[in-house]
């Protein structure tokens, strides 16, 4: 439980630190980590990504990833948790609906992993 607290506590000192990273007109590179999806998974024993993490950046509201992320999952969630945006990546860039605003937490779902990171509109 103090592990999950200090996630928890962690995940909110980083999107403070990235609340005057808002969305430009030169495209920002997406700082990624990775994470595991299963929660039975044991905590204490890190694990190493069995995949290279992507890089993706962002202009507008247009998303472009380095390499394949295809048929992978997108999601965006917001600071209470719940997922603002979802869908199956289908090309090299993703253009976002510009109707969204605020600070979200990116994620790209790979098999029984994660890769994460932070935008602002």
């Amino acid at each position: 439980m103090e592990r999950k607290a200090l996630l928890v506590l962690s995940l909110v000192v980083a999107i403070l630190s990235l609340s005057n990273l808002h969305v430009s007109a030169a495209p920002v590179e997406i700082d990624l980590q990775a994470g595991y999806i299963d929660p039975t998974d044991d905590q204490d024993n890190p694990h190493r990504s069995p995949i290279l993490s992507p890089s993706v950046s962002i202009e507008d509201y247009t998303l472009s990833f380095d390499h394949s992320c295809l048929g992978c999952t997108l999601r965006l969630v917001d600071a209470s948790g719940d997922v603002a945006y979802t869908t199956v990546i289908n090309g090299d860039t993703l253009a976002l609906p510009s109707t969204l605003s605020g600070e979200y937490e990116l994620q790209i779902l790979f098999d029984d992993c994660y890769f994460f990171g932070f935008v602002g509109f």
